[in-house]
């Protein structure tokens, strides 16, 4: 992927996490070629000025992607939040774009999801 204009690290062929994303960021990642997103951040973790899951999935859904929200906190995913993830790992289209606020959360799901495949 082309990682231009957005802050993407790749973690296997096809997916790459990113750090907070907002809904103007959907509408070029749709650009760069990506099918799907998934947004790890829980709303209003950090405040108020955070974009919310409606305004982002609104924009990832007019931009013609694929979109779910799986928030998980930032210290700990649980066996069931991994297994959700492993399920979107089989299901979404990809390349997929995974995001939270860092990307370190996004990394470290993927990373235990790809565990259970």
């Amino acid at each position: 992927m082309n990682d231009v204009g957005l802050p993407l690290r790749p973690v296997a062929p096809d997916v790459c996490v990113a750090p907070q994303l907002g809904p103007e960021a959907m509408a070029e990642a749709a650009r760069m070629g990506f099918r799907s997103v998934v947004n790890n951040r829980p709303d209003f973790e950090h405040g108020p000025d955070q974009p919310t899951n409606a305004a982002i999935a609104a924009a990832a859904r007019a931009a013609g992607l694929e979109y779910r929200f799986l928030p998980v906190d930032g210290g700990y995913q649980s066996p069931e939040q991994i297994a959700a993830f492993a399920r979107l790992l089989a299901e979404l289209p990809r390349p997929l774009l995974v995001f939270c606020r860092s990307g370190a959360r996004s990394t470290r799901l993927f990373l235990a999801a790809r565990q259970l495949g």
